[in-house]
This record gives structure tokens, C-alpha cells and sequence, in this order.
């Protein structure tokens, strides 16, 4: 094997790539770790790392005649979501960051979370995780490697990445790959007791791009700590994607099969906590129509041979918020639970050892909450922190679809926006193009939610649903997204905007949501085959009432109708909000965003003579 050492290192480095094995060993004289573990992702590993975990207090295992081989996890209740405060794009120039990301400089940055990193891992293991993102089959799959000092880290990057030997090997003596450093900042002193949960009070999560490193510091939660997923699959692979020509999106891919037997692959974006999980695992309720999940959360697109775009999950898991889900607003999450093999986290425990939150099915009259106190029925705290989470494998899935290994992916017919929006945007409009997609896409706003940080219900202004997640320059982000229509030409999917939040005067939703959305994506597969029309709208191509199939809907056509409108007068009291939100994005912004921008103004005042 090779000849760079790696102290602390229990047994054989299983490679002989140089580059990786003297990173690591630079980064263990720094961490200063009592020892260094290279993980290989089996069965073996993640069952003692579970009992490890068990024994320090920081997993519950759970009842396993009714969850088996799963576990509760309770975080330190300051370290509960994406800390966006904290985390830095630190591209070489501050322009490269843009005005939406918080930018340091990187020589700088390092300087700084060096001095934190200093034995931030002494009296802990470190572990080496090599993992791919999406099917490790693919020619030439994106592969990282992730140091961290948490086993709960490993355990859920098992779930949510193909980790282990199998993308140690696909690395291979001299494969590139992308470098993840992760420290909860929490040294153990020699005989020093630890706590369930290890963090630290300083945050860093570091994303430098141009050199595709991760370095994240003393948080332990999910997004903060997984650094896989927003990390890697949005924050730097957006960069790549730039740079490489495909597209990093945070969308859910979705299958529907008509009944004559004909799939259509759309991909939607929504920011977090306003229904993507429910829409990827949707169960229609329209005769016929059967609904498949590739992915719940990211898309990487790219251009396949046919000129069409293609999207493959990067993720090989659910990463999902709780409180809400249950055997109606989304079964198949639930059923994906079922078999067990779950991580949760910060959800309440029953009496007799399974779980529960708000918005399950069933009344406990009692249960430990998040924090590890009783709850009762008559309690005025919520037993489960807005932001708890299952972690679950995708393939336990009853909805998900073979294709989500395929590595060449699925080809994308439609795309979808959408927010949470009691007002204004209607259930289901198609953009008239490409361009004025792009549009809709940099305008899209929604409430704010409990998965970052920020006081809920409040507009947030939400490009692509990827506000916190582009790894650039916003303005150049929305450029790349006009230069990949280019290449597309008529090839790229259709694009349209959704809103199942629209509420009457009265506060009443005007659609009921959930399994009754196919019924929209039934009228979106009839625009994308020509068999229905569409009124011209302020929004765009927006749907006639007369064209939903709402039979055996029990619904007022008047509250669809509702729905359906976009009133100009709506419109115009956005305006002045959009166009501070788009010179806000700065002068990159590109000219065709401006000039759509200055049509839909032209539009509304058409509208309003």
C-alpha cells in the first residue's frame, strides 16, 4: 500500500491514491483524531456504529416489532436546521458570490476555521467516507470523500449517498473527487465524559468552489453536517454544473403513466416545507394514472443524446420534515417507513417505543418531546421540533421507480414552479417560453418555513426554489439557466407555475391539494400533447376550469374558478416588490429576465385599462 502515513489509522488504508491518503493525513495532524476508520458502508459497520451510538446516549433504538432497525436521535436544541447566517461562499472574488450569499475570502476563511479545527476531533474518530452521487454505475459519476467525527453523520450519509467501498473503488488509485471536511468542534479531553449530542456554539459551513471543498464546523444536523446533500449536490455542483454545461436544481423528479401507457417525467421546484415530498410521492386519483418517484428533493440535469434534458436523483434517500406527513397527505412516505432502517430526529417518543408528531394519525395522551421531557395532550408545546426529520432509504419505497438507478437518467418533459401562496399566482399557468420561465423561476416567493433559519410566514423571495443553495453569483445562475434554453432550443421541457395554497376570502383553501394535484398534472400532460387550450393571462398560459378533470371531485367549480384567476390588480402590487427583489440580484441579472420583466409590466397594464 502506499507510503504516506496516516496516524491513528486502524488497520490498512483500503487504496493507494496518494492525493486522497495525504489529505487525510494532513487533515488528522490538524483534527488531531485518537483514531482514523475508513468506512466501507456494510450492514456490519452500520449496526455497531448504531450500538456505539445507542451506548453514548445519542440514538434511541426504537420498538423493533414496530420500527424495526430504526432509531430516534434528539439534537442539541440549538442545532436544529440550515444555519444560513453561517454559511459562506467563499469564491475567489466576492462578485463571484453575488449579493444572495454571505462571502469571505478564502485564504481568509481558511486561515479562520483552521484555528477552529486545531484538535476539534481529539478524543473522537474520525471517519472516511467515500460516496458517489446518483447510480454508481453512471460512466463518470460525481464522487466525494467526507471526513467527519460523527457516527450519526455516517449513518445517515449510508442512507442518503452509495458510500463505502463501492465509491472508494470507483475513486480508484486516481480518480478526482470532491473534499468534504465535517467537525462537530467538540474535543473530548482524556476521561472527559461526552454528551449525547456534540456541537459547538461557532458554525461554519464553507463552501469554496473553485477548488470543490466543503468544510463545515460544530453543527451535527442533517443539511449542516450531511454534507452530500445541499453542500455538494447544490452548492458546489451548481458551480460544476456552470462549468460543465448541465443544470443542479432543487427539484423533485416525479413519473406519470396515462392509462395508455405513455410516462412523462416532470420536475418541480418548491422551496422547503410547501408540499415537494407529498408531489413526488403523489397517489393519483384520477383513474388510470400511475405515479412513480425518482427523487424527492434534487435534479441534476443534463443534455442527453437526443438533445432533450435528462435528470438523474444524486440522492439515494429521503430526507424528510415530519410534522404533517401521514397516511393521508402523503401514504407512500409512510409506507416507505414502514419496513424500517429509518433515522429520526427530534421527533417525540411514545410510551411504547414508537414515534409520533404533529399531524400523525392517532392522540397519545403521553410521550417524551424533542427535548427529552413528558408531553402530554394538555401540553402547550409542540412534542416535535417543526423541523424534525426521517432519514429513510429511497428504494423502500412502494412508489419508486427502477429508472432512479439508471445512470443515464430520465428525460424531463415539464417543469414545474411553486410556492405557498394564499394570493395572487394561480393553481396552474404554462410559461409562454423558455425565457419568461427563467423569469417566473427568479420571481418565485414564498412563506418562510422552519427548515432554516428566519420568522415563519413571512414573503420570501426564493429563485428556483435554490435561494440558499446557488454556490455563485445569482445573477450568472439565472444567465446560465438562459444560455442552457439556448442550447435546448425547442428540445427543453415545458415550463409552468403552480400554487396549491390559494386561499378564499374567508381563509379556506380553494383546492384541496395532495393526491388530488394529478388532476393538475393531468391538464399540464394534455398542454404538453396539444389536447387542451389555455386563456392568455397576466401570469401566462393559464388554465380553463373547463379543462381540469374534476370528475368525482366533491368541489365548488366557483372555488377552482377562484383559483384559477389572476387578477391583474394582484399582479400590479407585486411589482414594485419583483423589480426590487431582481435589481437586488445585481447588474448580472441577465437582460432577458429584465426584458420579460418589462413585459409582464406591459401586460398588467393592458389588464388594468
Amino acid at each position: 500500500m502506499s507510503a504516506v502515513t496516516i496516524p491513528g489509522l486502524k488497520g490498512q488504508a483500503p487504496t493507494n491514491n496518494v492525493e486522497l491518503l495525504t489529505w487525510i493525513a494532513e487533515a488528522v495532524e490538524l483534527l488531531q483524531p485518537d483514531e482514523v476508520v475508513f468506512t466501507d458502508g456494510s450492514q456490519e459497520e452500520a449496526d455497531r456504529l448504531a450500538e456505539e451510538l445507542i451506548e453514548a446516549g445519542t440514538l434511541i433504538r426504537l420498538n423493533p416489532e414496530k420500527r424495526p432497525n430504526s432509531f430516534l436521535a434528539r439534537s442539541n436544541p440549538d442545532d436544529v436546521a440550515r444555519v444560513e447566517s453561517r454559511t459562506f461562499i467563499c469564491s475567489e472574488t466576492e462578485e463571484g458570490a453575488g449579493p444572495t450569499n454571505n462571502w469571505v475570502d478564502p485564504v481568509k476563511m481558511k486561515a479562520e476555521m483552521t484555528e477552529h479545527y486545531r484538535g476539534a476531533m481529539k478524543g473522537r474518530t474520525m471517519y472516511v467516507v467515500p460516496f458517489c452521487m446518483g447510480p454508481i454505475d453512471a460512466e463518470s459519476p460525481k464522487l466525494g470523500v467526507q471526513l467527519t467525527d460523527s457516527a450519526y453523520v455516517v449513518l445517515s450519509m449510508r442512507i442518503m449517498t452509495r458510500m463505502g467501498k463501492a465509491a472508494l473503488d470507483k475513486i480508484g488509485d486516481h480518480g478526482d473527487f470532491v473534499r468534504a471536511l465535517h467537525s462537530v468542534g467538540a474535543p473530548l479531553a482524556e476521561g472527559e465524559k461526552d454528551v449525547a449530542w456534540p456541537c459547538n456554539e461557532t458554525k461554519y459551513i464553507t463552501q469554496f468552489p473553485e477548488t470543490r471543498e466543503i468544510w463545515s464546523f460544530g453543527s451535527g444536523y442533517g443539511g449542516n453536517a450531511i454534507l452530500a446533500k445541499k453542500c455538494y449536490a447544490l452548492r458546489i455542483a451548481s458551480v460544476m454544473a456552470r462549468d460543465e454545461g448541465w443544470m443542479a436544481e432543487h427539484m423533485l423528479i416525479l413519473k406519470l403513466t396515462s392509462p395508455e401507457g405513455k410516462a412523462y417525467n416532470i420536475a418541480a421546484a418548491f422551496p422547503s416545507a410547501c408540499g415537494k415530498t407529498n408531489l413526488a410521492m403523489i397517489e393519483p386519483t384520477i383513474e388510470g394514472w400511475k405515479a412513480e418517484v425518482v427523487g424527492d428533493d434534487i435534479a441534476w440535469m443534463h443534455f442527453g443524446e437526443d438533445g432533450r434534458l435528462w435528470a438523474i436523483n444524486p440522492e439515494n434517500g429521503f430526507f424528510g420534515v415530519a410534522p404533517g406527513t401521514n397516511y393521508a397527505s402523503n401514504p407512500n412516505a409512510m409506507k416507505t417507513m414502514e419496513p424500517g432502517n429509518t433515522i429520526f430526529t427530534n421527533v417525540a417518543l411514545t410510551d411504547d417505543g414508537d414515534v409520533w408528531w404533529e399531524g400523525l394519525e392517532g392522540k397519545p395522551e403521553h410521550l417524551i418531546d424533542w427535548l427529552g421531557r413528558d408531553w402530554t395532550s394538555d401540553s402547550e408545546s409542540l412534542s416535535s421540533h417543526p423541523n424534525s426529520r426521517y432519514c429513510v432509504p429511497l428504494e423502500q419505497c412502494p412508489v419508486a421507480t427502477p429508472d432512479f438507478n439508471d445512470p443515464k437518467g430520465v428525460p424531463i418533459d415539464a417543469i414545474l414552479f411553486g410556492g405557498r401562496r394564499p394570493d395572487t399566482i394561480p393553481l396552474v399557468t404554462q410559461a409562454y417560453d423558455w425565457n419568461h420561465a427563467t423569469m417566473i423561476g427568479a420571481l418565485l416567493a414564498s412563506g418562510q418555513t422552519a427548515a432554516a433559519e428566519g420568522p415563519v410566514g413571512s414573503l420570501r423571495h426564493d429563485p428556483m426554489a435554490m435561494l440558499p443553495f446557488i454556490g455563485y453569483n445569482a445573477g450568472d445562475y439565472l444567465q446560465h439557466w438562459i444560455n442552457m434554453g439556448k442550447k435546448g432550443g425547442d428540445k427543453m421541457p415545458a415550463v409552468f407555475l403552480v400554487n396549491w395554497f390559494r386561499r378564499g376570502d374567508d381563509g379556506r383553501f380553494l383546492w384541496p391539494g395532495f393526491g388530488e394535484n394529478s388532476r393538475v398534472l393531468k391538464w399540464i400532460v394534455d398542454r404538453i400533447e396539444g389536447k387542451v387550450d389555455a386563456r392568455e393571462t397576466v401570469a401566462g398560459h393559464t388554465a380553463n376550469v373547463e379543462d381540469l378533470d374534476l370528475d368525482g371531485l366533491d368541489i365548488n367549480v366557483d372555488d377552482v374558478r377562484e383559483a384559477l384567476r389572476a387578477h391583474p390588480s394582484e399582479w400590479a402590487g407585486d411589482i414594485d416588490d419583483n423589480e426590487a427583489w431582481l435589481k437586488k440580484l445585481g447588474p448580472k441579472v441577465p437582460s432577458e429576465v429584465w426584458d420579460q420583466f418589462e413585459a409582464l409590466k406591459q401586460r398588467i397594464r393592458n389588464a388594468t385599462k
